[in-house]
């Protein structure tokens, strides 16, 4: 077992864990933030993505004491209120069905539209394509993506 100091969503964390435990289960267990989701474990489906310094990142396979200082989000942190642009476009445009993947989609989605503000079907496509989504909600991601980048106006 290990000491690490935390920063998850602008709040401080001391946690006692084993040097090795996934970041997603320190963000669940330990800090009690259970918005970041269990999906395959190997970094395949995106259900655990958060942002490191705001990069997405698929806690899953990130171990704790790779953590360091960088700055943690998760989707409880995307926004005070969550009425982050996505957050917002997601209601309006309904894209959950079960909505068990959706704050992976979310957080991957911010992330990349920080980088890239318009992006294209294709681009949106190609990034997404790391995120799995059972329900198959995928267009109506791809709308909302759209709908948040143009601030949004339907």
């Amino acid at each position: 077992m290990a000491v690490f100091n935390l920063t998850i969503n602008n709040t401080d964390y001391k946690v006692d864990v084993d040097p090795q435990m996934p970041l997603l289960w320190v963000i669940r267990d330990f800090a009690g933030l259970t918005g970041t989701k269990f999906g395959c474990g190997i970094a395949q489906c995106g259900a655990c993505t958060v942002h490191l310094n705001g990069d997405a990142v698929r806690s899953c396979s990130v171990p704790v004491s790779s953590i360091g200082q960088q700055k943690i989000v998760t989707i409880e942190g995307l926004s005070e209120k969550g009425d982050h642009p996505l957050q917002k476009a997601w209601e309006e445009v309904d894209v959950p069905q079960c909505g068990y993947c959706q704050a992976g989609q979310i957080m991957s989605a911010a992330a990349f539209l920080k980088d890239k503000p318009h992006p294209t079907d294709q681009e949106i496509d190609n990034l997404m394509s790391g995120n799995i989504c059972r329900c198959g909600t995928y267009n109506r991601i791809k709308k909302a993506i759209h709908l948040a980048a143009q601030g949004g106006k339907s």
